[in-house]
C-alpha cells in the first residue's frame, strides 16, 4: 500500500478498509497496523460499531483489575505479552490476582503476569473471522499512544459463554478511546556526570533484586549506563546472539529458566525448562529465535537486539545473575534467569552456564 493514512484525520471506514487489505496480504495486525501510518490501538477502535469487515471491536469499560480477575471461570486462555522485539505467550488460567493501588499481579503456575495499571488507556473485545471461517476471539488493551501492553486470546479449551459473560459484563457502547503520538525517549545523561563510586557501592549493598529500581532512581541512572559504570565487576558486555547458546543450552539440559518479556504495561513471566528452540529466517530478512512448546511460546528478533549483558545481583540469598537484552529502544526487551524462590540460592547450573555465554 503506497499510500499512509493518517489514523487521526482520516474516518473509519478508510482505516478499516486499509488494514483489511494490509491483512490479506499477509501482514499480522501489529504490522499491519503500522504499514497503514496507524498505531495498532487506533486500528482496533476504528472497528468499534456496524460494519462489514471481518475484524470487530467493541470498547471495554476501563475497570482492568475487574475485568482480568472475572477471567478464570473461562479456563484456558493464552496471555500474550510482546514489545517490539520479542513476543511471549503462554497458556493458562487467569487466577491468583492481587493489587496494591495501580500495580497488580497474577501468580499461579502458568500465568505469571506483573501489571502496571497507569499505563492501561483502552481495551476491547476483538473478534476476527478468518477466510477458514473460524473465529479469533482476543480481548487486547493498549495504552494512551495505541501501543499494545497485554492481549488475551481464546484457545480450543476456553469456555466461550463464560467469555462472553464477562464481555457483556464490561462492554462501553459510550467508551471513545483516543490517542496520542509518543514523545521522543528524553536523552541519557553523560556517564561521566555520575556517581560511579557511590552507584558501586549502593550495588554491593543490594540484599534483594528489587532494590535495582530504587537504586537507579536514587543515583538517576538509567539501566545500561549502570551496566557500563559497574562493568567488569558487576556486569559483562555479552555478545549479541548470546540469547542463542542459553536456550539451546537451557533445551539440551532441562535447565529450569525464567523468562521475562515485557511491554510498557505488563511484564510477562515463563518458569520452567524449555524444549523446542527453533532458528527461523523470515522472508523479509527478519532473523527469529523461538521457543515452541506445548503452553508457552517464546519469538525473539535477533537481528533487533543491539546489546546483551550479564548481570550480577548481590541479595541476602546471594549473587543473582541474569541475562538481559535491549534494542534500538534502549529498554530491555527480555530478561532471563535461573528459576528460584526467595530464601535460595540460584541454581548453580544457571550461573554456569549465563558466566560462560560469548562476550561481546
Amino acid at each position: 500500500m503506497n499510500a499512509m493514512i493518517d489514523s487521526s484525520l482520516a474516518d473509519h471506514a478508510a482505516i478499516r478498509c486499509a488494514f483489511v487489505q494490509a491483512r490479506a496480504n499477509g501482514l499480522r495486525a501489529k504490522d499491519a497496523a503500522q504499514a497503514i501510518g496507524s498505531s495498532e490501538g487506533a486500528v482496533i477502535a476504528a472497528h468499534v460499531g456496524q460494519h462489514e469487515q471481518p475484524l470487530k471491536a467493541q470498547a471495554l469499560k476501563p475497570e482492568w483489575f475487574e475485568i482480568l480477575s472475572a477471567l478464570e471461570p473461562c479456563g484456558d486462555l493464552m496471555a500474550l505479552t510482546r514489545n517490539e522485539s520479542v513476543v511471549h505467550e503462554k497458556d493458562g488460567v487467569y487466577k491468583g490476582f492481587s493489587r496494591e493501588g495501580q500495580v497488580a499481579l497474577c501468580n499461579n503456575d502458568d500465568i505469571d503476569l506483573r501489571i502496571f495499571f497507569f499505563q492501561w488507556h483502552a481495551g476491547f473485545y476483538v473478534t476476527e473471522t478468518g477466510r477458514d471461517g473460524k473465529v479469533m476471539r482476543s480481548l487486547q488493551f493498549f495504552n494512551k499512544h495505541g501501543v499494545a501492553v497485554h492481549k488475551i486470546y481464546a484457545r480450543e479449551a476456553t469456555n466461550l459463554q463464560a467469555l462472553e459473560a464477562v464481555v457483556t459484563r464490561f462492554v462501553d457502547a459510550r467508551a471513545d478511546y483516543q490517542f496520542v503520538p509518543a514523545a521522543a525517549p528524553a536523552a541519557v545523561a553523560d556517564d561521566s556526570s555520575m556517581d560511579a563510586e557511590g552507584l558501586r557501592t549502593a550495588w554491593a549493598a543490594m540484599q534483594d533484586t528489587h532494590d535495582f529500581f530504587g537504586m537507579l532512581k536514587k543515583f538517576g541512572c538509567e539501566r545500561q549506563q549502570s551496566f557500563r559504570l559497574t562493568q567488569g565487576l558487576y556486569s559483562e558486555a555479552l555478545h549479541l546472539n548470546a540469547v542463542t547458546p542459553l536456550l539451546e543450552q537451557s533445551a539440551a539440559t532441562a535447565l529450569p529458566i525464567m523468562v521475562f518479556v515485557g511491554s510498557k504495561g505488563c511484564i510477562q513471566i515463563h518458569s520452567g525448562p524449555v524444549k523446542q528452540v527453533r532458528p527461523m529466517q523470515s522472508a523479509g530478512g527478519a532473523d527469529w529465535i523461538n521457543v515452541l512448546d506445548p503452553g508457552f511460546s517464546l519469538h525473539l528478533r535477533r537481528d533487533l537486539i543491539t546489546s546483551a549483558w550479564l548481570v550480577r545481583k548481590p541479595t541476602s540469598d546471594g549473587i543473582v545473575t541474569s541475562v538481559e537484552l535491549f534494542d534500538a529502544s534502549g529498554d530491555v526487551v527480555a530478561m532471563f534467569f535461573g528459576v528460584r524462590h526467595p530464601g535460595e540460592p540460584e541454581l548453580t547450573a544457571w550461573r554456569d552456564l549465563a558466566e560462560n555465554l560469548p562476550r561481546a
